[in-house]
């Protein structure tokens, strides 16, 4: 009698052991699953800020290799797919503002003055005057689908390669393109065009 109660206590103890290392495995489990979701929330979070970051980073050289076509670059490459460029990389909040009410401003007044006062344009001002036009008349299609997709990513990659093969064919080769000193800014501007669509197409797989 006193050897079978102390079977039931043996078993009754070894099943509470077990019960008590199931509920802690349970416990520990759920730690790490919710370390791993703030884990993947800063993962992604700091992805989102880098894409922000290239996009803006983009723009700017785009922007910049605008200026310089029309300084002292004087090229004959067709740097105008700049301007398409820009509308597909420009961050959303500049691309949000300047599709509203302050872009729609700009462009009358851009027009108004191209149309009545054509001697007081100044022709630097053509690619401005033709990028917020596009960024307001732009359709929906154009400006939420493309401009957010994997096609508007293709078109930034296919102008970045254009601009790129057609400068280091007017460098004389690839080597005079990040030798001479008139060429090596204008080289980097245009390799800094390939970040952004290369990061986002490599997070988009």
């Amino acid at each position: 009698m006193a050897k079978s109660a102390y079977l039931r206590t043996k078993a009754d103890y070894s099943a509470s052991v077990v019960e008590e290392l199931i509920q802690s495995d349970l416990n520990e489990l759920g730690v790490a699953a919710r370390k791993l979701a703030n884990h993947a929330i800063m993962l992604g979070s700091g992805l989102g800020f880098g894409t922000t970051f290239l996009k803006f980073l983009a723009s700017f050289a785009a922007i910049y290799l605008l200026i310089l076509d029309r300084t002292n670059w004087k090229t004959n490459m067709l740097t105008s797919l700049l301007i398409p460029y820009i509308f597909l990389s420009l961050p959303s909040v500049i691309f949000s503002f300047l599709r509203g009410e302050f872009g729609k401003w700009v462009a009358l007044i851009a027009v108004v003055l191209r149309l009545f006062f054509p001697r007081r344009f100044p022709d630097w001002l053509e690619m401005p005057g033709a990028l917020i036009l596009l960024l307001v008349v732009a359709p929906g299609f154009f400006a939420n689908t493309i401009r957010g997709g994997i096609v508007g990513l293709f078109i930034c990659l296919a102008i970045g390669c254009y601009l790129l093969q057609e400068h280091i064919r007017a460098s004389g080769g690839f080597r005079n393109s990040f030798t001479k000193s008139s060429g090596i800014s204008n080289s980097i501007g245009i390799i800094l065009l390939f970040i952004y669509p290369v990061w986002a197409l490599i997070l988009s797989i």
